[in-house]
């Protein structure tokens, strides 16, 4: 089985973060059909607006071959299925494959013989071939390994990061046989410049994924622990660490709170898998609850400035700075500053967000939160706690174009 160049279309199911540079890039060189649930988000993205801000008109507007789509029936004429929707635990921090388990049952009729299901979704091992497969084989009617074929290939996109992007980030590819992994290794070659690794199994790459994001989770649970230690001692973490930084082979991260669509999520699904199979993994299970409590931490360890500073929290009216999961996107998805604001609410403080990257509408319809996009020079705050150092924000601190009247600003990174 070899790559059919002229022959092969190709069918983008989700077109998010994630999915919308695949379709793009595959655009470039296959009939491509990217399509999404989401009309308004398909009208946004005929129109060369992405809300993700990962690209730009002119890059989503590169060939013919693309199309985009909310209509089901248009992916029927394709051969290969990609399959990158969001994989989100629910209330009791359980996997969620509803999404998963939804797609696979919206494709399972259009696929037809020879077809190739890739899914990207970060999932546990063993999601593609015991969980998805047999609903593809039971409602297609076609026999897995003999009619269809199926990869996975996980994500690595980061949002907001214009430097590490998909065609330049190594990808792990793997088929559920030898030559449909052959197939997909080659296919992901043609748009990925960085090269790809073909793992030697599904279940081996659908590991390799969920713990890339193990390993940050627990690394970040480290620093954000010895930060405590080091606020007990009276002593700069940041100061630690960028001395601590100067040996070559230490791994510079910063405390903070860990939020957004990976790293506080993933961990869970091969928690769920571990604990099915007999192991508890304290280590996994201990950097989540310490990442967890971070937005508490940070509640109580600013209003422990504050009262130093003799600054009267209860009459205070505080901007919290930032909004998103992270710095200098607009992804708001898992925000621990969602958590932040509540605490300090539920504190009795007067505290209003501010945050120029974020839709406010969709903000307000997912948190039911209002948050300010822009300053009304007439607005008068006293301190400030920079949530997230979006670019623009420090700039503002740094410039005195965002004044504080009590010239405090509660910075947990001490930058």
């Amino acid at each position: 089985m070899k790559l059919n160049r002229s022959a092969t279309k190709i069918g983008v199911i989700g077109l998010g973060y994630v999915g919308l540079p695949l379709a793009v890039e595959f655009g470039k060189h296959f009939i491509t059909v990217g399509f999404d649930t989401n009309q308004k988000r398909v009208q946004e993205l005929n129109l060369g607006y992405d809300n993700t801000e990962e690209l730009e008109t002119d890059e989503i507007h590169l060939s013919d071959k693309l199309s985009i789509t909310s209509d089901i029936n248009k992916i029927k004429a394709c051969n290969i299925y990609i399959v990158t929707v969001p994989t989100p635990v629910d209330i009791n921090k359980q996997p969620d494959l509803t999404p998963l388990i939804n797609v696979s049952e919206m494709i399972a009729p259009h696929i037809a013989n020879g077809n190739i299901i890739i899914y990207e979704s970060t999932v546990y091992p063993g999601v593609t071939e015991d969980i998805c497969v047999p609903i593809l084989e039971k409602i297609s009617g076609l026999v897995f390994n003999k009619d269809f074929f199926a990869g996975y290939s996980p994500e690595r996109i980061n949002p907001g990061d214009k430097v590490k992007r998909l065609t330049n980030i190594i990808k792990v590819t793997s088929g559920s046989t030898p030559e449909v992994a052959e197939l997909i290794d080659t296919l992901y070659q043609t748009i990925v410049i960085a090269g790809t690794h073909k793992a030697p199994s599904i279940k081996v790459a659908e590991a390799s994924k969920v713990i890339e994001n193990v390993q940050r989770d627990v690394n970040i649970a480290l620093v954000n622990e010895l930060h405590q230690v080091f606020n007990k001692l009276g002593i700069n973490t940041k100061d630690v660490i960028d001395a601590a930084a100067t040996k070559w082979n230490f791994m510079k991260l910063m405390p903070g709170m860990v939020g957004g669509h990976c790293i506080s999520v993933d961990p869970y699904y091969l928690l769920h898998k571990s604990e099915n199979a007999g192991f508890i993994p304290d280590l996994m299970r201990t950097a989540r609850e310490i990442n967890n409590g971070m937005p508490n931490y940070f509640a109580n360890d600013f209003l422990r400035k504050l009262i130093l500073r003799k600054i009267n929290p209860l009459n205070c009216k505080i901007l919290l700075l930032g909004f998103t999961f992270k710095e200098n996107c607009p992804d708001i998805r898992n925000t621990k500053v969602y958590e932040l604001y509540i605490v300090l609410i539920n504190m009795g403080l007067d505290v209003q967000i501010y945050d120029p990257w974020v839709n406010k509408e969709e903000v307000f319809q997912t948190f039911n939160v209002e948050v300010l996009t822009e300053l009304n020079p007439n607005q008068v705050f006293d301190v400030g706690f920079l949530a997230v150092a979006h670019d623009t924000i420090v700039s503002d601190l740094a410039t005195q174009k965002l004044m504080l009247s009590k010239n405090f600003v509660y910075d947990f990174r001490g930058s």
